[in-house]
């Protein structure tokens, strides 16, 4: 089977779809209340270019905090998920599953604060068939390459209860999103704070942020595969997001 897979690779028949987006020192984070900790933007140093530090290498020291740019939050992130698995404890066959996409772009176009809710996701099921075990829910708000990518708070999420119904109650491993984190802009004002992130983690669930080319992906049938960085005690990690979509003829 695997040889199988490197023929369709390499003919075309499948093809590899990058959902990262890129990491630089341009890569939005989420803004905190100044009384907070705050996330490092990414940032480098340089150690040496073909000169006399290192005539033969270029090469740089980087900075940034865990959950900056396209990256991989483990329930150990939140406090519903405090003692379960960090990001180097996830295990490797839950970074390679099967991905639905779920496209609200046009309404979180005409509404920046639109929240997905349980029946949007019931529908999609009607239609499309049930949400995959132990497979990714992506999210899709067009929230890519937005140039107001973080607009004052405002941004597309996941209403309370879908969040915990999504958690609690399907099978998938994960959500991911276009958007800076799992959680509307506006989700620390909800009844329940932040509910992607306490239900999905509590649930020893994970989350994705800052994918871009979801709309390169059919509703259901494509491959996801996620590397975030073995970081020991790490509560997430700045990741490579690949996706394999068979292309027919």
């Amino acid at each position: 089977m695997l040889s199988e897979l490197v023929a369709a690779l390499r003919g075309g028949a499948i093809e590899v779809v990058d959902l990262t987006a890129p990491l630089s020192e341009e890569t939005p984070i989420i803004n905190l209340p100044s009384e907070r900790g705050q996330p490092w933007p990414f940032s480098r140093e340089v150690i040496s270019d073909f000169d006399a530090l290192g005539p033969t290498v270029y090469w740089n020291n980087i900075r940034l905090s865990e959950h900056t740019g396209t990256h991989f939050d483990a329930p150990v992130h939140w406090l519903s998920g405090k003692g379960s698995h960090d990001v180097s404890e996830v295990p490797p066959g839950k970074l390679v599953g099967p991905a639905v996409v779920l496209d609200f772009s046009a309404q979180a176009a005409e509404n920046p604060d639109f929240l997905l809710q349980q029946s949007d996701v019931e529908q999609w099921v009607s239609e499309h068939g049930p949400l995959p075990e132990d497979g990714w829910l992506l999210y899709r708000t067009g929230w890519e390459g937005r140039e107001n990518f973080l607009n004052d708070g405002h941004t597309p999420g996941v209403a309370v209860d879908c969040a915990r119904w999504l958690a609690e109650e399907t099978p998938i491993v994960g959500i991911g999103v276009e958007t800076v984190g799992t959680d509307a802009g506006r989700a620390g004002e909800f009844e329940r704070p932040y509910p992607c992130h306490w239900y999905l983690h509590g649930a020893g669930k994970y989350g994705l942020t800052q994918l871009r080319n979801l709309a390169s992906l059919p509703p259901t049938g494509a491959v996801l595969i996620a590397s975030p960085l073995p970081i020991v005690r790490g509560s997430g990690s700045p990741t490579r997001v690949l996706a394999l979509v068979e292309r027919r003829p």
